[in-house]
């Protein structure tokens, strides 16, 4: 284990300093200074090696928690690496973007601070990069078994590369330009860099590893025709259907959707040109949603000069400290601090959206009132409306599930009553030879769960290929997360 008595002498939690707000809103680089390895090291330290250690529970991954902060502790980064590779196939996504679910069932966070294990993970693939330690593993034979990926993001990429590590000859179809989905349009670069997705795409392709962008399935080739190409599939498109608000002014031009305002910002980050691009300079902005994708929103209108960002979130305001009713080990929902919090706007809970108002067919404001509870319903209070000036809305309110008709259309695949494609326990879908991980199955979630799902299925699509498989299988599809959400 790491020091026997770290966690005596190391109470207090160290992370990475975050860059000033007046220099990081300036640039889209990543908030986060360097860290350092004597922190890392140190925080490590109190890690006690659990009898039984809880943080693999609170890791879809199972990730070897205990293990790698050993290592890191005793400054042994390329075995440290090696055990957390066993497990993730991308810890510089998670180790950016995850909430740390592990942390919340961290078993010194009963009555400390938890170890700041997803800050030892990011550091551990940081190092291992700069040290020329991530190699391409391709297979010693092929097995002569096809599968296609729809959809790059980290389900269809960690599915991806364990069955072309299998032997097998994967293709991943993304509709975008780029790879990456979610990870590479739905991420603001002040969270994650985009170079970290194409060192792990040159890696793939390495390893054997195809990757087809610009290609839309249903549209450009047809699900069937796919079928008929391929052994296997795997739709790992996400679940990207965006949850709208149907009140009156809805049809205001300035209302637009989080994704849409976010995908084309990314774009033009990435060097691109967008024509008609939605901006949020010199404008009042209202975002509804308090989440993480709200943030977002938050950080990006920041960064383009907005005059004034207000969050508006119909539910109470999270506790700051773990409720009665999310007893450790549960991942529990409190308020936090993102760095685009800290950077500007104005949060307000229990804000009911009454009606987009607005003047020769533009949004000018958001009427919003109090809202109350009624028979367990969220409604909003007579008597309290007040307009909350706007030039710019953003709907940042969650997803419904996948995005267009053609997969039922054109093979039959049924969807659940959530709006995502249904799944058997093996991964597989009423077609055989049609598989589905990540959130087009589960419903928006975790990046950490989007990754553990893709490696699950890749073996389940591994044993179907071959009659057997040695790929690890982290979850099942009934596995849900040990927290509560309201």
């Amino acid at each position: 284990m790491a020091d026997p008595r770290g966690f005596l002498k190391t109470t207090e939690r160290e992370t990475a300093t975050r860059r000033p707000v007046a220099v990081r809103i300036m640039d889209w680089k990543e908030v986060y200074e360097k860290r350092d390895s004597a922190v890392v090291a140190r925080q490590a330290s109190r890690c006690m090696d659990c009898g039984v250690p809880f943080c693999h529970q609170g890791c879809p991954l199972g990730n070897l928690i205990p293990e790698w902060n050993d290592l890191t502790w005793r400054e042994d980064g390329k075995s440290a690496i090696e055990r957390l590779h066993a497990t993730n196939n991308f810890p510089e996504f998670t180790g950016r973007l995850c909430p740390a679910p592990c942390e919340s069932a961290c078993v010194l966070g009963i009555n400390q601070p938890a170890v700041t294990i997803k800050e030892i993970e990011v550091s551990i693939i940081d190092q291992a990069f700069e040290q020329g330690w991530v190699a391409p593993h391709a297979p010693e034979r092929l097995t002569g078994k096809t599968v296609a990926v729809i959809g790059s993001g980290p389900a269809g990429l960690a599915a991806a590369q364990q069955l072309t590590r299998a032997g097998h000859t994967v293709a991943v179809y993304e509709r975008d330009d780029r790879i990456g989905g979610l990870l590479r349009y739905g991420i603001p670069d002040f969270k994650m860099e985009k170079h970290h997705i194409d060192r792990r795409v040159a890696q793939m392709e390495a390893e054997g590893t195809r990757f087809r962008t610009g290609v839309n399935i249903g549209t450009d080739i047809t699900w069937e025709d796919l079928r008929s190409r391929y052994d296997a599939v795997l739709v790992a498109t996400g679940a990207s259907k965006p949850r709208d608000l149907n009140i009156p002014g809805r049809e205001l031009d300035g209302v637009h959707f989080a994704m849409e305002y976010l995908v084309q910002a990314n774009k033009v980050v990435a060097g691109d040109t967008v024509d008609n691009q939605i901006l949020a300079g010199h404008k009042n902005v209202v975002i509804l949603g308090g989440g993480d994708t709200g943030a977002d929103c938050l950080g990006t209108a920041t960064r383009q000069g907005a005059i004034s960002v207000t969050t508006l979130a119909i539910g109470k305001q999270p506790p700051v400290e773990r409720p009665s009713n999310q007893p450790w080990p549960m991942m529990p929902t409190l308020f936090e601090m993102a760095s685009a919090h800290e950077e500007n706007g104005e949060r307000t809970y229990l804000a009911s959206t009454v009606e987009f108002v607005g003047e020769n067919g533009k949004v000018t404001g958001v009427k919003v009132a109090e809202t109350e509870f009624v028979d367990g319903k969220r409604l909003p209070k007579a008597g309290t409306e007040r307009i909350i000036p706007a030039d710019l809305v953003l709907l940042a309110l969650g997803f419904t599930g996948v995005e267009g008709d053609e997969l039922q259309e054109q093979s039959s695949i049924e969807l659940d009553a959530r709006g995502n494609v249904a799944r058997a326990g093996n991964w597989a879908t009423n077609a055989d030879d049609v598989f589905v991980a990540g959130d087009a199955g589960r419903g928006q979630s975790l990046i950490v769960w989007a990754i553990a799902e893709g490696r699950a299925a890749a073996a389940s699509i591994d044993a179907y290929l071959v009659g057997r498989t040695e790929l690890p299988s982290p979850v099942k599809p009934t596995d849900r997360p040990l927290s509560i959400t309201y």
